[in-house]
């Protein structure tokens, strides 16, 4: 079922500060539990190391060659940085995103956030690699999806969001372990 609560993201992007202790005398912060709203996802596993796969991800301009969910994308991973990509859904029309990067670091994690309908939906997307051993790895490839509206859009688009995610993680996998077995 893609419908699960969200998971805790890996990055101390939520908490007060890296790690979530208090600075001097300061009251501790509340625990982050990360963003609000409905998680879709889907994970992989890979055999190939986290780094194969994370220069695979971080090559925008190639997901034309390989990613079925982002047929076009560009722009610069960089926290705070636009990107531009085609969400192709299965069965709807292509649409055009733009997206601002929340968080990155290599070989481990990309997220980013976007807000649509006028700021009723809220999503914060993210593909994460979990190291399993030298030579593979897991791949958490998903969306929370929040905001007054953000239910009711889940509810509209979940399937096919999930079977999105899956289809990429697939097409992600693959050209990893081609990659990883020609070095």
């Amino acid at each position: 079922m893609p419908f699960q609560s969200p998971p805790q993201l890996k990055a101390s992007l939520f908490s007060a500060t890296p790690g979530g202790k208090p600075k001097g005398g300061a009251r501790p912060a509340p625990k982050a539990s990360g963003p609000k709203g409905v998680a879709i996802e889907h994970r992989i596993g890979v055999q190939a190391p986290a780094e194969v796969v994370w220069e695979i991800l971080y090559d925008l301009e190639g997901w034309s060659d390989w990613n079925p969910t982002y047929p076009r994308a560009s722009g610069t991973i960089r926290i705070g940085a636009p990107l531009s990509l085609t969400l192709a859904l299965p069965e709807q029309p292509p649409e055009e995103i733009q997206p601002t990067v929340l968080e990155w670091v290599p070989h481990e994690q990309l997220h980013w956030s976007l807000r649509a309908m006028g700021g009723l939906v809220r999503t914060t997307r993210y593909i994460e690699i979990e190291t399993l051993a030298e030579a593979s790895c897991l791949i958490a490839n998903g969306e929370i999806v929040g905001g007054l509206l953000g239910r009711r859009y889940a509810r509209a688009r979940g399937r096919a969001m999930h079977r999105a995610f899956q289809a990429m993680n697939e097409a992600l996998k693959a050209r990893a372990e081609a990659a990883f077995a020609g070095r």
